[in-house]
């Protein structure tokens, strides 16, 4: 493990969202699903130019519960095109954006494989941190062990129906952000931002100087800046996903971002 974190295009996603943060800027991870079309890597690096802070990665799976329509197609097209999470991370291995990486991806996945052969696996291929939205707090202490014992981030999550006492728990935990999910119900695009996003993040807040970034449910410049106001910054993924399905232009897709980063800015 110290040979991959030595390595100085591994960047570390507490550390450099921690430094991100102290500097006064509103942080900025995109989603993307891993495999889907062949040449999915080189977004990479169109995120990265376009300002984005950091990648999360999903790892398809076959019964994404937490996403909506636009990724769980994604997932499916993956996974119909040949994609399995060990040829998702084989293919991270030979990619250098510059910018830290994330997983999403469902427990199950990490089961099957153990949680420390998963952990050794995300760090060979460069990924410093990891998001299992299905893994409830209460049976997360071997993973959140294992996180700490490889230097990886056990990123959790927070909703709006979470007890305050919860959150508490949740924000000692949990490493490299806070992922405040903004609203009640599964990943997706959303004309209007959750009045629920801001009192979550405010909430959370309370309880750590760990970056709180919200997701679900931020589509738009404009929701990411009003949310920004309490956050420390934002997760996108399904407005970006159905970007990439409608094969949009890579220079439109880092115009998409970019916009996004303007707003934060």
């Amino acid at each position: 493990m110290a040979e991959v974190l030595s390595n100085p295009s591994v960047r570390d996603l507490a550390v450099s969202l921690r430094d991100g943060k102290d500097a006064g800027r509103k942080l900025l991870v995109c989603y993307i699903t891993g495999g889907l079309h062949s040449d999915w890597r080189e977004l990479l690096y169109v995120l990265a130019d376009a300002g984005a802070d950091a990648v999360e990665i999903g790892i398809p799976f076959s019964d994404p519960v937490m996403d909506g329509p636009v990724i769980q197609q994604a997932s499916m097209e993956a996974l119909t095109g040949g994609a399995t999470p060990l040829s998702v991370l084989s293919e991270l291995e030979k990619e250098n954006p510059g910018i830290p990486l994330a997983v999403m991806t469902y427990y199950n996945l990490v089961y099957r494989m153990g949680e420390e052969r998963f952990a050794e696996r995300l760090l060979q291929s460069g990924v410093t941190g990891a998001i299992l939205p299905d893994l409830p707090l209460d049976e997360a202490s071997g993973w959140i062990k294992t996180g700490e014992e490889h230097n990886l981030s056990p990123v959790l999550l927070a909703a709006p129906t979470t007890r305050e006492e919860r959150l508490s728990e949740i924000a000692a935990k949990s490493k490299g952000f806070v992922y405040a999910v903004g609203l009640l119900g599964v990943t997706g695009e959303r004309e209007e931002l959750s009045s629920s996003a801001s009192v979550l993040a405010g909430a959370i807040k309370r309880h750590t100087d760990t970056p709180v970034l919200v997701g679900v449910g931020i589509s738009t410049p404009e929701q990411a800046k009003e949310v920004c106001r309490v956050a420390d910054g934002v997760v996108v993924g399904s407005a970006l996903v159905r970007r990439i399905l409608e094969n949009k232009s890579r220079k439109e897709i880092g115009e998409f971002v970019g916009g996004i980063r303007e707003a934060l800015d």
